[in-house]
């Protein structure tokens, strides 16, 4: 009958294939492993290095030295330091008295940087309330009434007043000369002794080339 042949393709037309659903699959697990084997590509190891620098440090060397006849150096860090050679009527003074002394400071040699110097009087015996004294900076080494020079410091108590900037030293056992300049108050008392100390600080400035 020609009725039963149209049911019969319509069945056959409207249901699917066994064969064909099955490469359906296949090719869904396909494209699913092509996938997963791309993920797999993209999570190797990246590769690294490193690179390392070292410095080496050390510290250079400086100091100061002072000398009272402009020859033999050495350093004094501790007072009373070094005997000035004052004149010999030092120990007798009168009121307006003046006397002198020589001296010098240089670099020590082996020195890596330059020096700013400052100066500062430590007089505390009595009778330092009666003295002041000059610093000159003369041309040559040497010391006396007709020496002349830079005014380093001006006539200042030799009692301890602070530190006051003197000079620089700018090249190793390369000496600043200088003159110290003392002179007597006008209100000195008889019979009086002691003794005055400076010191010299040197603080390290600029590299020496």
């Amino acid at each position: 009958m020609s009725t039963g042949t149209q049911i019969d393709e319509r069945i056959d037309g409207g249901g699917s294939r066994p064969g064909s659903n099955r490469r359906r699959k296949v090719s869904a697990i396909l494209a699913g492993g092509l996938v997963l084997g791309v993920g797999a590509a993209i999570t190797l190891a990246a590769w690294n290095d490193s690179e390392f620098a070292t410095g080496t440090f050390g510290s250079g060397q400086f100091g100061i030295e002072g000398s009272t006849d402009g020859t033999a150096f050495s350093s004094s860090p501790t007072s009373p330091g070094k005997t000035l050679a004052f004149e010999v009527d030092a120990d007798a003074l009168a009121p307006g008295d003046t006397v002198y002394a020589p001296f010098a400071v240089q670099l020590e040699a082996g020195s890596t940087n330059a020096a700013g110097v400052q100066i500062e009087a430590l007089g505390a015996d009595p009778i330092s309330a009666d003295l002041t004294y000059r610093l000159i900076q003369p041309t040559a080494f040497g010391c006396d009434s007709t020496t002349t020079g830079t005014v380093l410091v001006p006539d200042s108590p030799t009692t301890a007043g602070g530190l006051t900037d003197a000079f620089d030293l700018t090249a190793v056992t390369t000496p600043v000369n200088l003159c110290f300049v003392v002179t007597a108050g006008p209100d000195l008392d008889p019979n009086l002794t002691g003794t005055v100390s400076w010191v010299f600080i040197g603080t390290s400035t600029t590299p020496l080339p």
